[in-house]
């Protein structure tokens, strides 16, 4: 009788095919991103410098010559590439704080490698690495203190800057971010709910991939992440300005990278499942925070359309910052943006008269 071969081999659990196929997934898109690139839909930057860089991060500084003004940071939000405020010329965040005078910064979230055991959460983008980007602006310019301007995701890392060091904070800009998430007033609230607690997604994965969260969006919401995409491109056939942005924009679809598990956990855990942010009861490192921290001048951006971030889900979190003077503004959409929750960044009606507002209130704000 013969001795059985002994063998390392282990079927891969069900799980862990599924991490597999997702993260090929994730390659496949970028490709098509690739291909897009080369049909000439890839983004027009401004020019800019790395002013600092470490794990997770780069610190864009924007144009060659910085004019003697007040010093703005922009903060994405940390799933996809950072330019969609810099898409073109005409569609560039960037280059409207630029005309306004603004020495601009921004933070590049970047993707951690594959092979990495670091895991970073809410306080190391919220805090440690927004921190880090004050510092070297502050070298770079003499600013004490700056403008911080956030958007969807990237809005809840800037209020949490903001809650976390108002005396560094000149004022805060909130574009569609969502910051309560009640039941009712999140469309990812029964998707939540009807999962078990994010670490166990997150074990499968240690870094979710795009595609993954690409997939639950659509499946919370598909009105916005599908219907009015297929109307937008429909609509901006007629108009080749406008296809242009709205294929620039499909391209940056394509651009996620993977979001640290423990980042992915704590979005969903302690905001979707708990909103502890807008209680009050966001732990960052010894200290809770919530709105009643947040003292600098506030601008919120909701688009009262929107079932993606509905005024439910920012509104309540704006009235009870502890701001002296705030801000409302209303922003209707525009047809050639793709995903209308990108339409305040890149969308006509945005730059011709949201951004105006915007920087009109912050101006009065400033005494000039």
């Amino acid at each position: 009788m013969h001795a059985s071969n002994s063998s390392s081999f282990v079927m891969p659990s069900f799980a862990a095919l599924g991490a597999i196929a997702l993260k090929n997934m994730d390659r496949s898109r970028q490709a098509r991103g690739q291909l897009l690139d080369r049909a000439g839909y890839g983004p027009q930057e401004t020019p800019f410098s790395i002013l600092h860089s470490e794990p997770g991060l780069s610190l864009r500084r924007f144009g060659e010559e910085q004019p003697d003004g007040p010093a703005v940071l922009l903060v994405p939000a940390p799933i996809k590439r950072s330019y969609i405020w810099d898409l073109a010329p005409d569609t560039s965040v960037v280059r409207r704080w630029m005309e306004q005078g603004y020495r601009v910064y921004l933070a590049e979230w970047t993707p951690l490698p594959d092979d990495t055991t670091e895991d970073f959460g809410l306080d190391d983008y919220g805090e440690r690495l927004l921190s880090a980007c004050q510092r070297a602006i502050e070298a770079d310019s003499g600013r004490t203190k700056l403008s911080i301007a956030g958007h969807s995701l990237g809005g809840i890392l800037a209020a949490m800057y903001s809650c976390l060091h108002p005396d560094r904070v000149e004022a805060t800009v909130l574009l569609e971010s969502p910051l309560h998430f009640e039941k009712g007033s999140c469309c990812f609230r029964p998707l939540v709910d009807s999962t078990p607690h994010a670490r166990q997604i997150a074990d499968n994965f240690r870094q979710v991939p795009g595609v993954f969260l690409n997939l639950m969006s659509a499946i919370a919401e598909p009105h916005a992440f599908q219907y009015e995409r297929m109307m937008d491109r429909w609509l901006s056939f007629a108009n080749p300005r406008l296809l242009t942005t709205h294929m620039r924009v499909e391209r940056w679809t394509h651009d996620e990278f993977p979001l640290p598990g423990r980042l992915f956990t704590e979005l969903v855990e302690q905001l979707y499942r708990n909103d502890e942010f807008t209680r009050g009861e966001l732990a960052v490192g010894k200290r809770r925070i919530g709105p009643q921290d947040l003292r600098a001048p506030l601008v919120s951006v909701l688009d009262p359309r929107s079932k993606l971030i509905p005024e439910a889900a920012n509104l309540p979190f704006h009235d009870a910052a502890a701001s002296e003077r705030k801000c409302l503004l209303h922003y209707e959409g525009d047809v050639g943006v793709n995903l209308q929750h990108v339409g305040i960044l890149v969308g006509t009606s945005a730059h011709a008269r949201i951004w105006p507002a915007i920087f009109g209130w912050l101006a009065e704000n400033r005494g000039e």
